[in-house]
């Protein structure tokens, strides 16, 4: 597989007449969005200021035509940028998937399946609404490996039934083959309890995890301070986070720069990096040319393709039973 600075000289040597034909566009759509924001609020506004204004004084009527600004704002920012949206994507995300290895496919409007996502154990909240878009699954060296972003909600109505979403996950969900058949299930989630808290308090609280498995402690200072463990198997979880497995794990977190779980089910591994936006989405306010954006196209592919050759996935040192 690639690494990051051969997949850098792909972007800028065989991309680069794409690049610059997009980035030609790029700035005329960045003119249009201004112009067309613009308007938009105008409207919006003149539209506010034909309302009585005991109305407008009201709280409610206050959240709501700022609901309805933002919304109605945020369909027609996707309505002006699918086109160049779309066409980033078959143009430079595909390329460079297909020259990480050309038998991955690629699709930007599929995702990771819910029962999948749900499969991994690592949210205990039920997802009433799961999307997702930029797909990827295939084998690296033979191991089979799977991922998207992903954004699970959770639906909530209040005492009057005006319903409302919260968001259980957003970023990047993988899912990779391990080459054993897991007895019991391990998860592997960041340890917030006893960052915050402290051993001691850190440690009561996690063991009191309700809507988790029974609490495992590992022997690994380092581990222990960034991630905290539950399994149905204690055994097991130990066998399966060896001393250069957490190494490894440690390694793969410090370079997402993003909270990190994992799990270990089935014959998988299933790791949820949270992010805050779209991670193939293409820049509309800031250059497709610059090194800095490049490179957060191309650094996420390496990180969620690398996961095979960064926890060794494709060396076979269990066999399936």
């Amino acid at each position: 597989m690639k690494n990051v600075s051969e997949l850098t000289d792909f972007y800028y040597k065989n991309l680069f007449p794409t690049l610059e034909e997009l980035e030609i566009q790029r700035k005329n759509l960045r003119y249009r969005i201004i112009i067309v924001g613009i308007i938009y609020t105008f409207i919006f506004m003149l539209i506010l200021s034909g309302i009585p204004t005991a109305s407008q004084g009201s709280g409610d009527f206050f959240a709501f035509a700022l609901f309805a600004y933002i919304g109605l704002g945020g369909v027609l920012y996707k309505f002006l940028t699918k086109d160049y949206t779309d066409e980033f994507k078959i143009k430079v995300i595909k390329p460079l998937i297909s020259a990480i290895d050309e038998k991955l496919n690629y699709s930007s409007s599929m995702h990771v399946p819910q029962k999948t996502f749900e499969r991994s154990e690592l949210f205990t909240a039920t997802v009433d609404r799961l999307s997702g878009n930029d797909h990827v699954k295939g084998y690296i060296d033979g191991t089979k490996l799977e991922f998207s972003d992903l954004h699970a909600q959770k639906r909530h109505r209040n005492s009057k039934g005006k319903e409302s979403w919260s968001t259980i996950f957003k970023g990047l969900f993988i899912v990779a083959e391990f080459n054993k058949n897991f007895i019991g299930k391990t998860v592997v989630l960041p340890d917030t309890a006893q960052s915050t808290f402290g051993d001691l308090i850190g440690g009561w609280l996690q063991s009191k995890n309700m809507g988790r498995n029974e609490l495992v402690k590992m022997d690994d200072n380092e581990f222990e301070k960034e991630f905290v463990v539950y399994s149905t198997n204690q055994i097991e979880a130990r066998y399966i986070l060896s001393h250069s497995l957490m190494q490894r794990l440690l390694t793969f977190a410090k370079k997402s720069k993003h909270p990190v779980y994992i799990s270990f089910i089935g014959d998988s591994i299933h790791m949820a990096i949270y992010y805050d936006k779209d991670l193939f989405e293409p820049s509309i306010f800031h250059s497709l040319l610059k090194y800095k954006i490049a490179m957060e196209y191309v650094s996420t592919l390496h990180l969620a393709i690398g996961i095979v050759d960064e926890l060794k996935l494709n060396q076979k040192i269990w066999s399936k039973r």
